[in-house]
């Protein structure tokens, strides 16, 4: 298995990853594999734009059913949105890994 060295977010999510609201990701199988410890490029999906490198801190898997409010902090929107944002990318997932990270200095 190889270990990502890059990771994308929708631009509306770089202004809260780069002030630091935002410290966890929600992904699906397909994004399970990053290795904590490692440190990812991450650029925009729209445009690939980088704009920052973020340390791997943890891969935890976690049920659509078992998001609660401290996902939705870490994610910086409410629980009620981070639920409608995960249908909206995955639609009918119940099975998803948290992906915590924190900023790098570069």
């Amino acid at each position: 298995m190889t270990v990502p060295t890059t990771m994308t977010f929708f631009e509306r999510f770089e202004k809260d990853i780069l002030s630091g609201v935002k410290t966890i990701t929600i992904r699906d199988e397909s994004e399970n594999n990053y290795a904590p410890g490692s440190t990812v490029k991450v650029s925009t999906l729209e445009s690939g734009r980088e704009f920052c490198s973020l340390k791997i801190v943890s891969v935890e898997p976690v049920l659509f059913s078992e998001l609660n409010d401290f996902h939705a902090q870490q994610e910086n929107m409410t629980l009620e949105e981070l639920k409608s944002v995960i249908q909206d990318i995955y639609p009918g997932i119940s099975e998803l890994y948290v992906v915590s990270y924190e900023m790098v200095s570069e």
